[in-house]
C-alpha cells in the first residue's frame, strides 16, 4: 500500500504519516512535506522518484505525471486496467491526502499579483480530484481534522466504501469552494466583482429542526467564522426563523457601538429600541414601544446579560434572547422556562460579520450586490434644510431613528423620543400609510410621541407625511431627500417649525 502526502498545513501530518507507516503504507511525498516527514525520521520517498523526473519550473510542475495520476485513478476491479499498470510500471497509490495552497491566506495578506498567482495551487487539485473519481479504490483526505477518524478505520478495518464515498464528496467540496474562491477575486480585481459568473460558497454550521415551515428542510452556512466561533448555544435549538430574526435584531443592536443597545424583533421586524444608561432600562424602554408584538420576540443585547436584567425579561415569554454574553446566574434564571433559548457570541458586545455583499433570491435565480451600510457620519454630515436647528437629544434621536429605519424593512419611518423607538411602521406600500401606521398604535398603546424625531430610510415624495408628523407633535425630521417635491417638505417642515435634515443617501431594505 502507498500513500501520497503533499500538505501545504502540515499540522498534525508527521504523526498521521507515522501511524500509516505502522499500518504498512510506504510514503511518496513531495517539497516541503517530504522534507518535513524527512526530518522527523519518517521513511519517506520523494515523489521524483516515482515520477522518474525532477521538479521543475520553481516547483510549478511536481505531480502532474502519469505515475503519479495513472497510480491513482487506475480502477483496481478492472483486469485491463492491473495488465495496463504493470505494463507501464505503474504503482498503485491507495491514499491521497492532500491540502491546497493557502490563497485566501496571501489575497488577505498582499495585494502583489505575482505572489497570487503562485498561490494558486494546480497540481494540488489534479490530484484531489484524482483521487475523489476512484474513490473506490483511493481515500482521499483533504481536512487535518480527518487524520484521526481516517487512522481509526484504517485500523479497526471499517474502510467502507460509504466512508470513502463521504470523503470523496468532502474533496469536491473543498476543490470547488478553492476554485470559487479564485474565479471570485479575479472578477473582484478585474470585473468590479460582477463577472459572468457568481460563487456564493458558505460552509454548513448546523441543520434546522425544518425550515421556514415544517415540511421544508433547513441549515445554517457561514462564508467565514462568524457562527462557528461566534455563535454558542445556551440553551434551546436554533430554528431557521429564529437566524433570521437574530440577524436582524444583532445588526440594530450591534450599529451603535458600545452603547447599551437593546433591541427587540419579531418575524424580522424591530418592534422596540432604546439605548439608556443601562442595559436593563434599555429593555425596559425598548419594551414600552411595543408589548403585545414583544410576546414571543427576539431580543439582541449589545452586552451581557445579568441576573437582574434576566429576572425583568423572564416576566413575559420571549422565544430568542441573543446576547454577547449571559452571567451564569441569569443562565440559571431561565433554567425552568422549556421554550426560551439563549444564544451568546462569548464576547463583550455584539460583533457583525459586515459582510461586503448581499444577495436575494428570485425566481429562477438571485440578484448580487454590494452589502448596503450606513456610514458612520451620515447624520453628522446631513445637510440643515429648514430654519431650525435641531438640539442635542434631537440629533442623538436622529442617529437612532436613521439606523433603524436604514435596517428596517421599506416603506419605512421610525419615531425615536429620548433615545427609544417609539413609534414605526414598515413594509407598507406607501410612506404615508406607514407613518399613519406608526402613529395609530403608538395611540392605541397610549404612547406619548410629542417631541419625537422622526426618520425615513427614503424620500417622502409628498408633504402629508410631514402633516401627520405635525399631527403627532414631532418637531425633528431627517431623510435622505431628492424627491421633485422637496421644496414642498421643506416648507411644511418651516410651517410648522420642525428642523429638517437631508442625508443625501437613500437605504432601501426590500
Amino acid at each position: 500500500m502507498r500513500a501520497l502526502i503533499s500538505v501545504s498545513d502540515k499540522s498534525g501530518v508527521v504523526n498521521f504519516a507515522k501511524e500509516l507507516v505502522k499500518l504498512g503504507y510506504e510514503i511518496i511525498s513531495t517539497g516541503g512535506t517530504y522534507s518535513k516527514l524527512k526530518e522527523e525520521g519518517v521513511s519517506v520517498i520523494e515523489a521524483n522518484e516515482v515520477t522518474k523526473f525532477p521538479e521543475c519550473f520553481e516547483g510549478r510542475v511536481k505531480t502532474l505525471n502519469p505515475y503519479i495520476h495513472g497510480g491513482i485513478l487506475h480502477r483496481r476491479d478492472k483486469q485491463s486496467h492491473l495488465d495496463q499498470a504493470k505494463e507501464l510500471g505503474v504503482e498503485g497509490i491507495d491514499l491521497v491526502c492532500v491540502n491546497l495552497y493557502p490563497f485566501k491566506a496571501t489575497i488577505e495578506k498582499t495585494d502583489d499579483f505575482e505572489e497570487i498567482i503562485e498561490n494558486i495551487d494546480i497540481g494540488g487539485p489534479a490530484m484531489v480530484r484524482s483521487a475523489a473519481k476512484n474513490f473506490d479504490s483511493v481515500i482521499i483526505v483533504t481536512d487535518v481534522a480527518d487524520y484521526d477518524l481516517v487512522l481509526n478505520n484504517l485500523k479497526n478495518n471499517t474502510n467502507t466504501y460509504e466512508f470513502r464515498r463521504d470523503l470523496m464528496i468532502k474533496a469536491y467540496e473543498h476543490t470547488a469552494s478553492y476554485d470559487s474562491m479564485i474565479a471570485n477575486y479575479m472578477n473582484k480585481r478585474f470585473n468590479n466583482g460582477f463577472g459572468a459568473k457568481q460563487f456564493i460558497v458558505g460552509n454548513k454550521v448546523f441543520d434546522t429542526r425544518y425550515g421556514e415551515n415544517p415540511h421544508q428542510k433547513g441549515a445554517l452556512y457561514e462564508f467565514d467564522k462568524q457562527f462557528s466561533s461566534k455563535f454558542k448555544i445556551v440553551k434551546g435549538e436554533p430554528s431557521f426563523n429564529n437566524m433570521g430574526d437574530i440577524s436582524g435584531a444583532a445588526k440594530i443592536a450591534a450599529a451603535f457601538g458600545k452603547d447599551k443597545a437593546v433591541c427587540i424583533v419579531k418575524h424580522g421586524n424591530p418592534c422596540g429600541f432604546a439605548i439608556k444608561d443601562t442595559l436593563l432600562d434599555s429593555y425596559i424602554e425598548a419594551l414600552k414601544c411595543d408589548p403585545i408584538s414583544a410576546f414571543g420576540g427576539v431580543v439582541a443585547v449589545n452586552g451581557i446579560v445579568d441576573k437582574e436584567l434576566s429576572e425583568k425579561m423572564n416576566e413575559i415569554f420571549l422565544e430568542v434572547i441573543f446576547a454577547a454574553k449571559f452571567t451564569p446566574e441569569a443562565v440559571a434564571v431561565f433554567e425552568s422556562k422549556k421554550r426560551i433559548k439563549l444564544f451568546e457570541q462569548g464576547t463583550e458586545f455584539l460583533e457583525l460579520a459586515n459582510d461586503e455583499i448581499d444577495f436575494k433570491r428570485v425566481d429562477g435565480g438571485f440578484v448580487y450586490q454590494d452589502a448596503d451600510k450606513v456610514g458612520v457620519d451620515e447624520v453628522k454630515n446631513s445637510k440643515l434644510m429648514s430654519k431650525r436647528a435641531a438640539s442635542q437629544q434631537e440629533i442623538k434621536d436622529m442617529e437612532i431613528a436613521y439606523k433603524i429605519a436604514s435596517l428596517t424593512k421599506s416603506n419605512c419611518v421610525v419615531y425615536v423620543k429620548n433615545s427609544a423607538m417609539v413609534a414605526v411602521g414598515m413594509g407598507m406600500t406607501s410612506r404615508v400609510d406607514a407613518a399613519k401606521a406608526a402613529l395609530r398604535k403608538a395611540s392605541d398603546l397610549e404612547i406619548d410621541v410629542t417631541g419625537a424625531v422622526l426618520a425615513s430610510e427614503a424620500f417622502f415624495p409628498f408633504r402629508d407625511s410631514i402633516d401627520e408628523a405635525q399631527k403627532a407633535g414631532v418637531k425633528c425630521v431627517i431623510e435622505p431627500g431628492g424627491s421633485i417635491r422637496d421644496d414642498e417638505i421643506i416648507e411644511a417642515a418651516n410651517e410648522y417649525g420642525m428642523a429638517l435634515y437631508f442625508s443625501g443617501i437613500r437605504h432601501f431594505l426590500h
